[in-house]
């Protein structure tokens, strides 16, 4: 690829970005072709051509599917009625949202809730009003006690506050171009003098395994500032605005990742937490190529209320 179209890609990279967090901040409001293509500073013809080749979706696909998707993620963490979730998210009336959500997810909005009951802060809530106990449900008790017991053994886990933050980042869509995005980070980075041994490399994650395709989760490889610079191409800027957090501390295999969120989260409903409106993230302590047992060491960190 010539210099001049990697410059080319890379600025349209970075326009997406903008409009990526565009669309975040005003997922109750006009996001109309015209709307957002001002954003990205392209015409409506042009950006939607751009915007699907990055998301493989068009503008309209992606905003459906980011306000269900954010909608069904307040539904497992938020005590929130289904109306006040259609506002929320910009649709006209509690029906239209519900069956916009059982289109994308084949079931209700309270269907929703009553299959995933983890969502309550208490065990002993797993009971419907008529009284008839979950399906699975000793399975169910069964595998919430050995998470249980798995993070007590493997977690220190922590509520603290934590100051404002300012990343460097690149955007990926999908855990298989996360590695590639470190790389480009890095490249840009080093030469700037701002990877050393102190540099703390961190994951934000926008969307939730939990009802978002996998290839589909938008995440941001970043690293953590300690002076202003510019970027310029696909490189961004974002922050972590200061705030309350629970911080799970764990020294776990790549394989435990998954576990170890769910059960951070299973631990943040059992003892009353409620999750803030803002994107959880990973902080990584070492390389974990550099282990004797090739493990991570890192802080995941939820933002609550």
């Amino acid at each position: 690829m010539a210099a001049k179209d990697k410059e080319m890609q890379a600025d349209y990279k970075n326009r997406i970005n903008r409009v990526f967090e565009f669309i975040d901040q005003n997922l109750d409001s006009d996001l109309s072709l015209d709307a957002v293509s001002e954003i990205a500073f392209f015409s409506s013809f042009h950006f939607h051509r751009v915007f699907k080749f990055v998301t493989e979706q068009t503008l309209h696909e992606y905003v459906k599917r980011r306000r269900i998707e954010k909608s069904a993620s307040d539904l497992l963490h938020k005590n929130i009625t289904a109306a006040e979730i259609a506002h929320k998210y910009g649709f006209s009336d509690n029906s239209s949202y519900s069956r916009a959500f059982k289109k994308y997810f084949g079931v209700s909005p309270t269907e929703f809730k009553n299959q995933n009951p983890n969502r309550f802060s208490k065990i002993r809530q797993l009971k419907s009003k008529n009284g008839q106990e979950y399906p699975d449900y000793e399975k169910y008790i069964c595998a919430i006690n050995n998470l249980e017991n798995w993070i007590k053994m493997n977690a220190k886990i922590q509520i603290k506050e934590m100051p404002k933050m300012n990343l460097a980042y690149v955007s990926s869509i999908g855990p298989h171009n996360l590695e590639s995005a470190y790389g480009k980070l890095m490249q840009w980075a080093a030469p700037k003098g701002l990877m050393n041994d102190q540099t703390k490399m961190i994951t934000v994650y926008h969307d939730s395994f939990k009802v978002t395709e996998a290839n589909r989760v938008r995440m941001s490889a970043s690293i953590l500032l300690d002076k202003a610079v510019e970027t310029n191409g696909e490189i961004g800027l974002r922050a972590i605005e200061a705030g309350k957090f629970i911080i799970g501390s764990f020294e776990i295999g790549l394989n435990e990742f998954e576990k170890s969120w769910t059960g951070l989260f299973f631990w943040m409903n059992e003892n009353g937490y409620k999750k803030a409106d803002r994107d959880p993230f990973e902080i990584y302590c070492n390389n974990f190529k550099e282990h004797p047992e090739r493990k991570a060491i890192v802080d995941f960190c939820i933002p609550i209320e």
